[in-house]
């Protein structure tokens, strides 16, 4: 009695399938969520790191705000005080501050 309901094969495939579809949700929820996002925050931070430019103040991500003197290919040039030049990565820089802002507007 307790074999005939095992007998029944053509059932068990489809209830196998739904029973990954919840996962499946899942996994596409978590894409659009977390990736997709993510994917378009790189891509805007690339977008500013090639668009900086000489006389430009700059946040640099240790807190630093300079003005770029010189743009290689990787790294800057960077004024931070009178007669006081550092070489940094393109990476770095975590904002361009805008002519007017004052380091209190800076939203890092």
């Amino acid at each position: 009695m307790a074999a005939a309901p095992a007998a029944e094969g053509g059932e068990a495939a489809g209830g196998g399938l739904l029973q990954f579809m919840p996962l499946v949700f899942m996994v596409a929820i978590f894409y659009f969520i977390m990736i997709r996002p993510q994917q378009r925050r790189e891509k805007e931070r690339k977008a500013m790191i090639a668009a900086v430019k000489s006389g430009e103040r700059v946040l640099l991500s240790s807190g630093i705000i300079g003005e770029v003197c010189t743009v290689k290919e990787k790294t800057l040039i960077v004024r931070i005080a009178e007669n006081t030049k550092v070489e940094v990565l393109k990476s770095a820089v975590s904002q361009i501050i805008e002519k007017g802002e004052t380091p209190n507007d800076v939203k890092a």
